[in-house]
């Protein structure tokens, strides 16, 4: 079993930044993919970057590509979202996920393991 904790949303303008934080624990995660994703008031949940958790390339939705950097510490056990150059359409509940193979894809429906959620609002 696999429990994630997020944490860091907030209210923040147009043009600024956040770091969200997700606590990992439960199992061990080397042939895991740890990834962020976002559901907005009316919408359905959508991907926002990924990685695995043993290391290698870091993937990103093409409308956070650039302003947005995902990262894992092995250490701290932790997965990190900075978000920069926040846009309002950026607001939504951003969700850590895992997932119990070293493949990511996009669809949600293949990541198994959820937390509760933290809410990001970027006001314009």
């Amino acid at each position: 079993q696999v429990q994630l904790v997020e944490s860091g949303g907030g209210l923040v303008q147009t043009g600024g930044s956040l770091r969200l934080s997700c606590a990992v624990s439960g199992r061990t995660f080397s042939r895991y993919a740890m990834g962020w994703f976002r559901q907005a008031p009316g919408k359905e949940r959508e991907f926002v970057a990924a990685i695995r958790w043993s290391g290698g390339s870091a993937y990103y939705a093409d409308s956070v590509k650039g302003r947005f950097t995902i990262a894992g510490d092995n250490a701290k056990n932790t997965l990190y979202l900075q978000m920069d150059s926040l846009k309002p359409e950026d607001t939504a509940v951003y969700y850590c996920a895992a997932r119990g193979a070293t493949t990511v894809v996009h669809t949600p429906r293949a990541w198994g393991y959820w937390g509760q959620g933290t809410q990001v609002t970027v006001s314009s």
